[in-house]
């Protein structure tokens, strides 16, 4: 345990900083989920939809220091490759 003011402080801010981080990892990982799921429907306008929203999200992350650049840019790859497949398919 903590002894000094400042320690105990930093424990405090930590927790606060860790369910903030986990709430936006949750919120990244629910929109990418939106995405396959519109992916799998084959619906171009709702994937393209959700492949926004889910931008919106991966770039608010970095902003905000939770995910780093390249991550955010990777895992927007993927998702843009998977939507893209769908309307190539067509």
């Amino acid at each position: 345990m903590a002894h000094s003011k400042s320690a105990k402080k930093r424990i405090v801010t930590a927790e606060k900083h860790r369910v903030r981080n986990q709430a936006v990892k949750t919120r990244v990982k629910t929109m990418a989920k939106k995405v396959v799921a519109a992916v799998g429907t084959n619906d171009t306008e709702a994937s393209n939809a959700a492949l926004s929203i889910a931008y919106k999200e991966l770039d608010k992350a970095v902003s905000k220091g939770i995910l780093k650049k390249n991550t955010a840019s990777r895992k927007k790859s993927r998702l843009a490759a998977k939507v893209n497949a769908i309307g190539a398919a067509r």
